[in-house]
């Protein structure tokens, strides 16, 4: 299947499509993602040595305290991908462990390229024969959003999803993502858009979602009809409360994948403070996303 852009695909989606899975398991765990990023910081905090073995013990330590209960864990590739093939092979277990208890596993990568190289990536993240795949991966779209179209093709034959990069938090973002293209559209609604051709078809939602801040505030960005799901970060320790989520996604809300890391990470590392950290976290957002 290519990218589409607008009309509804010829094929019908498959009941197992990311969309579908990810409703299921925020349905029956609660709307949460947790990231796993053993940062040097974090890792001090807990008390492991800043190596591959204390990267080991913190995230198989997150895995077996939350994979089991909570409905999406991304484990950020970079702070595994710094300690070269040891590192990265500590992701494939954990990738591995997540998947095998339940939790849906969005591998956080943003990889973004054209041709060849964006394939080896698809074939890398999102085909069950490479020991990195998830359910899903970020990327992003900014070589324009076509050049997504192998990520978004092979993610959709298996089952599986992309979050390209919409609205980020980062105050270098809004020079690139609200710049105005030619037909008026900034280039964060032509995003928008893109997705939402891509989308067409697919309840409840679509395999392509979008990463957009928690933290943002107000843009002025029509989220209303992306079709796919959001991906929230930025609360926590970054700044924002469940409560700009309204601020934020308005009636689109109903559709956000809270994201939060430190939040929750810097309760452990006992495991029943991550869960306790965890289930708190969730209930907050869930009260304010129904």
């Amino acid at each position: 299947m290519s990218v589409n852009t607008g009309a509804a695909s010829q094929v019908a989606p498959s009941a197992d499509h990311f969309g579908a899975r990810l409703a299921r398991a925020v349905a029956e765990r609660g709307p949460l993602c947790v990231g796993i990023d053993p940062h040097p910081g974090l890792l001090d905090a807990w008390g492991l040595t800043r190596d591959v073995v204390g990267v080991e013990r913190f995230a198989r330590t997150v895995v077996e305290a939350l994979a089991d209960r909570v409905a999406v864990l991304k484990p950020q590739s970079a702070f595994f991908e710094r300690y070269g093939s040891r590192g990265i092979s500590v992701l494939e277990r954990v990738i591995l462990d997540a998947r095998a208890a339940g939790a849906l596993v969005l591998n956080d990568v943003k990889r973004g390229d054209i041709g060849s190289t964006v394939e080896a990536y698809a074939a890398a993240y999102l085909d069950p024969a490479s020991p990195l795949c998830g359910d899903a991966m970020t990327a992003s779209p900014y070589l324009g959003f076509g050049s997504l179209a192998p990520l978004i093709d092979t993610a959709i034959a298996n089952g599986n999803g992309v979050f390209v990069l919409g609205l980020t938090s980062n105050p270098e973002g809004p020079q690139v993502q609200h710049a105005v293209a030619a037909d008026g559209r900034t280039v964060a609604q032509t995003v928008l858009d893109s997705v939402a051709g891509a989308n067409v078809g697919y309840t409840p939602y679509g395999p392509v979602g979008v990463v957009v801040g928690a933290t943002v505030g107000e843009t002025g960005h029509d989220l209303s009809r992306v079709g796919g799901p959001f991906l929230a970060p930025g609360l926590g320790a970054q700044g924002a409360g469940a409560d700009d989520l309204r601020k934020v996604f308005g009636e689109a809300r109903r559709a956000v994948l809270p994201s939060v890391s430190r939040e929750v990470l810097r309760a452990g590392p006992g495991e029943s403070e991550l869960r306790s950290a965890a289930s708190r976290a969730a209930d907050d957002f869930r009260a304010v996303l129904a």
